[in-house]
């Protein structure tokens, strides 16, 4: 009988062992290889590190290991003599570079006796430990001391590289400002899942973000607004008196500080200034820079572009005047500061959305285009971007703007980031141009991700399942011209931190994967999975995260008389259930099964999705009046 007991006892532990390697291996972004082993290595109070103390960048990484490791673990993890082979963490570079690897890729090896990691590049160990943390329990993720006797990392080799260098997030700072530790902390997230460019949104309508020392009134005047809380783009226009106390810039010192934060973690800055459209804040500050004379202010998210089916224009005018010398000169004094601050390769000069109306009244404008023999304001706005171009050049920097400067011919060096879709990214890589792709209805981390019902309302949505299908190279495109992606968090809608962490994860996981695995690898539900897990991350670290991919799908139609609906979920294996009657739905309500037709005298649908016996999704109140209007939009 004891022969039997230990018996079971043996066989337990072994597959609680292989059990809890199964469930705790969800690594975002899927590395290129991963093979599970049986071994597990756990670390305790006794694990020791191995690593070379000469080589500073091996150091400052081991370090970010270490000290993060013992906020959790409480763990001191002291530095060992090499010959050190039992509980060990190794950190080495390798002495003859691995091809397979390059200068981003590293391996991990988990034995029971230690962790051997290894790259060819202090980046490819730094990635590494984004890895080797995502192998450890979550609780590892605190900031407090968990009580915990052994940390266990399940049995792996783990072979990973990236599929593209260019992996970035755009963080727009203007339409609300982050501080420069709200940046910082938005860095240290987005490293977690191995980006390595942060694209800083500098300049707009609403706000002048980069102290130019040559020009002070940008920031003295364009880096300030009324304060205005609500939806952005609904409010009222400020009055004269109104106090300018809202917003914010980064001097020099602040960039450089922001610049080598970012450097230590593997990452660049991509500086943007955007022109010669969203400019009101450059335009406000001096105002002799429009082609339309008049008192500008930097706007405080008041409407004064009007969007169409066809297209748009502005209501005032947002932009600098190509017509105008002065505006190069300015121009030229901002990006020689710019420059100098970031030593990132390119420089972004935006491009996009440039209201023309104005342009066309303009009598300098007509000059202009009789002069150098430009045919339309396409062809105009071209002859801005290349003298743009020429200035960025000069100061030894490549410039990149959004796919609107293909339009009227694309600058001859010219870098395109394709938010308009695909299209325009393929199409400047058939020119044989750099491309970065950031198509708006896969990466445009800013729109809703679930139910206008239950988001805060932008024009349209970008579900995770949305963001999991970006695909970087367009079909019969050549590779070797797109240089990577990105997801971009504009934040119009953005007030604060928590809601730019809601936005942007879980849909940044995806546009992680997408660039960073290869993608021969994607499979949804196992992304499912992992996401699922770092959710539970995230609970840890206290980091927001959106729910929505649990909430239901909404297809509205009309039958006869009556509206018909249709749900469905993103997320495989979850029951709806509903009401018509104002009642709050659980699961002993009616559960969803096909298309139902909404009783007339109903004025509320209410919806809640469960997995099992426990509610996974929020509580979703959508009126019988809105789904009508949804329907009849389908006409």
């Amino acid at each position: 009988m004891k022969s039997l007991s230990l018996f079971f006892i043996c066989f337990w532990m072994v597959t609680t062992a292989v059990s809890q390697s199964a469930t705790e291996i969800s690594i975002i972004p899927q590395p290129v290889s991963l093979e599970k082993k049986s071994a597990r290595f756990v670390l305790n109070n006794q694990t020791k590190i191995v690593s070379d103390t000469r080589n500073a960048d091996v150091q400052r990484i081991v370090r970010s290991f270490t000290n993060q490791a013992r906020k959790a673990t409480g763990f001191t993890m002291a530095q060992a003599a090499p010959a050190t082979k039992a509980n060990v963490i190794s950190f080495s570079l390798n002495r003859s570079p691995d091809k397979v690897i390059g200068k981003e890729g590293y391996t991990i090896d988990v034995t029971a006796t230690g962790v051997q990691v290894a790259a060819n590049d202090a980046a490819g160990l730094f990635y590494a430990v984004q890895t080797l943390f995502q192998l450890l329990p979550k609780e590892i993720e605190s900031q407090t001391v968990v009580k915990k006797t052994n940390w266990v990392i399940p049995g792996v080799q783990i072979t990973d590289y990236p599929r593209f260098a260019w992996r970035g997030l755009m963080f727009d700072v203007v339409r609300h400002f982050f501080t420069k530790e709200q940046v910082k902390q938005y860095i240290d997230e987005m490293v977690k899942y191995k980006y390595n460019l942060l694209h800083l949104h500098l300049t707009d309508d609403q706000g002048w973000r980069v102290e130019i020392k040559s020009l002070p009134k940008l920031t003295e005047v364009g880096a300030w607004r009324v304060d205005k809380t609500g939806t952005f783009g609904t409010f009222t226009p400020p009055t004269e008196n109104e106090p300018r106390t809202y917003g914010g810039f980064y001097t020099h010192n602040d960039i450089k500080e922001l610049v080598q934060y970012a450097a230590d973690r593997f990452v660049n800055i991509l500086p943007e200034v955007d022109v010669p459209g969203h400019s009101m804040a450059a335009v406000a500050a001096y105002p002799e820079l429009s082609c339309t004379p008049g008192t500008y202010r930097v706007s405080s998210g008041e409407k004064f572009m009007q969007w169409t089916d066809t297209g748009f224009y502005a209501l005032v005018d947002n932009t600098l005047c190509p017509a105008n010398d002065k505006v190069y000169e300015v121009l030229d004094k901002v990006f020689t500061e710019v420059a100098q601050l970031f030593p990132f390769e390119y420089i972004h000069m935006g491009g996009d959305e440039c209201a023309k109306n104005f342009w066309e009244k303009s009598e300098a404008v007509k000059q202009l285009m009789q002069k150098e023999g430009l045919k339309d304001l396409h062809e105009v706005q071209s002859y801005f971007v290349k003298k743009v171009e020429k200035i960025i050049e000069s100061k030894g920097k490549k410039m990149i703007g959004w796919d609107e400067i293909l339009e009227g011919g694309l600058a001859p060096n010219a870098a395109v980031m394709s938010w308009r879709g695909s299209k325009g990214g393929a199409e400047a890589a058939k020119m044989q141009h750099e491309v970065v792709m950031s198509p708006n209805n896969n990466t445009y981390i800013d729109l809703m991700q679930g139910d206008a019902a239950i988001e805060p309302p932008v024009y349209k949505s970008v579900r995770l399942k949305d963001s999991y299908k970006f695909e970087p190279v367009p079909e019969g495109v050549d590779p070797r011209f797109i240089k990577g992606g990105q997801a971009n968090l504009w934040t119009e809608q953005i007030y604060n931190m928590r809601h730019a962490q809601y936005m942007t994860w879980p849909r940044a996981f995806a546009v992680a994967e997408c660039v960073w695995s290869p993608a021969a690898k994607k499979n949804w539900n196992d992304f499912i999975r992992r996401v699922e897990d770092h959710f539970e991350r995230f609970n840890v670290a206290e980091i927001k995260y959106a729910p929505s991919m649990y909430d239901p799908i909404f297809d509205v139609s009309k039958d006869g008389d009556q509206l018909k609906l249709a749900m469905s979920t993103e997320v495989e294996g979850l029951d709806i259930y509903y009401s018509f009657d104002n009642s709050f739905p659980d699961r002993f309500y009616p559960k969803y099964t096909q298309p139902v037709k909404i009783p007339i005298d109903a004025q509320n649908v209410k919806v809640i999705t469960y997995r099992g016996k426990e509610p996974i999704g929020r509580m979703i109140t959508i009126t019988v009046a809105d789904l009508k209007k949804r329907a009849d939009k389908k006409k």
